[in-house]
């Protein structure tokens, strides 16, 4: 992954104009589209159908990325998108795009999310942003409305990165951000190779994809507590925490756990141990929006009364200032080294993600403000803690996120929820913003 990519606010080259300030400025199109609203029972049973597919046993859902699962919603959802009138490209990396019709020549307005989840997922995480941004472009075709520009769904590839590494890549590769080549030749831990398992499902396109969008808003389910907390229902997503993956490997020395004195150990595991409580008091000392998190840890022979040997583990460290997560990073490898040194043990750290944070176009986030405000519900500005498709398109084009609540701020859970009323707002929050930004 290129992390130069990742941008901090949008250049002034994608600039969109001002936002439309009284009824002189705002478009004879968007007037009398002003009181569209999205077809929600149609949007609900469409979540419900996507959640139906490999449903799990205590309800969760487990669509991973090219899997067979993933082949029945991507098929699912390329039937929608054509009988709802709009073009279909797939391009090389297996992102799925849907056009309106015309527009010759102009960049369209996108919205889009994914459709991937992780093994224990929710109905709601990604799946929200394609159906709604689906039933937002289906309106506005019913309705008849035609607005300057064209309007695109995207439904990216492998955003959530667990079967492939990195994450949200087909975004990442839609936005030069990944090699298409190294893209295509990852291999998951089942040994399946990624533009292989494209063939097989039907979707190694051949096509470069859609053209560079003039902007892009995502709709997406928050996935933390704040709105739920707060009562609100809406937030307009000003800025996205940067990532940093490791993974962490110490090596010591087996032997018995009973006969071994203390002093003479050479302990992976306690390593792993302290590395994990260190992460945790530095994110705690730095506060601010600073997070940081062990999440995996693996410990070998992994045995009751066998000193460990090895233990491999994760370090999750997030933050919206990036010099303060360099400041983090930095901490946590001198920490690492010095835990090594003293107990007389290797250890390895891997970068496996990097990306810095993202500050959404502050003329598509005051258009997100303008529409919520104007169906009744002024938004929170609100950071992402998550990251989403939206960071990898911020880059090339001006970028925004609406965010609607998550019910005690659960998901990647199958107790993932949002209050159906609230997903119905979100999704006319879209379709307006949507039609503001191409009219």
């Amino acid at each position: 992954m290129n992390s130069s990519k990742g941008g901090d606010a949008v250049s002034k080259a994608h600039a969109i104009g001002p936002v439309p300030d009284g009824p002189a400025a705002v478009s004879a199109g968007w007037v009398a589209a002003s009181s569209m609203r999205i077809d929600a029972d149609r949007m609900l049973q469409r979540i419900d159908a996507l959640a139906a597919i490999n449903r799990q046993a205590d309800g969760s859902c487990c669509r991973l990325a090219l899997t067979d699962a993933d082949r029945q919603a991507r098929d699912l959802m390329v039937g929608w998108m054509r009988a709802a009138g709009l073009e279909v490209h797939v391009d090389r990396i297996g992102n799925i795009f849907g056009v309106t019709p015309g527009g010759e020549g102009q960049a369209p307005v996108m919205t889009g999310s994914h459709i991937d989840t992780v093994a224990t997922g929710g109905r709601y995480d990604g799946v929200l942003g394609v159906v709604a941004g689906l039933e937002a472009l289906q309106t506005i075709l019913e309705q008849g409305v035609a607005p300057a520009r064209p309007l695109a769904l995207a439904v990216f590839t492998n955003e959530e990165g667990v079967r492939f590494q990195p994450d949200m890549m087909g975004s990442l590769v839609y936005a030069g951000a990944l090699d298409l080549a190294a893209a295509l030749a990852a291999r998951a831990e089942d040994g399946a190779v990624l533009g292989e398992e494209l063939q097989r499902i039907g979707y190694a396109g051949h096509e470069a994809g859609a053209p560079r969008p003039h902007a892009y808003v995502e709709l997406h389910i928050e996935q933390g507590p704040i709105l739920d907390r707060a009562g609100e229902v809406l937030g307009a997503v000003v800025d996205l925490q940067g990532i940093s993956w490791q993974e962490v490997t110490f090596r010591g020395a087996s032997n018995h756990a009973g006969t071994t004195p203390m002093a003479l150990r050479r302990d992976a595991g306690a390593c792993a141990s302290e590395i994990a409580t260190f992460v945790r008091d530095l994110a705690l000392r730095m506060g601010g929006s600073q997070v940081a998190t062990v999440g995996r840890i693996h410990f070998f022979p992994n045995l009751i009364n066998v000193i460990p040997r090895e233990a491999k583990l994760t370090i999750d460290l997030r933050n919206t200032d990036e010099r303060l997560l360099q400041a983090a990073e930095a901490e946590v490898a001198e920490q690492l080294q010095a835990i090594a040194a003293r107990e007389g043990v290797t250890v390895e750290a891997r970068s496996l993600v990097r990306t810095p944070p993202v500050r959404f176009d502050e003329t598509v986030v005051q258009v997100v403000e303008a529409v919520c405000a104007e169906l009744g519900h002024p938004p929170r500005r609100m950071t992402s803690g998550a990251g989403h498709d939206a960071q990898m398109i911020a880059p090339i084009a001006p970028t925004a996120m609406i965010f609607v609540p998550s019910v005690n701020g659960v998901s990647h859970n199958p107790r993932e929820a949002t209050d159906p009323q609230h997903l119905e707002l979100g999704a006319n929050a879209l379709l307006h913003t949507l039609l503001r930004l191409a009219s």
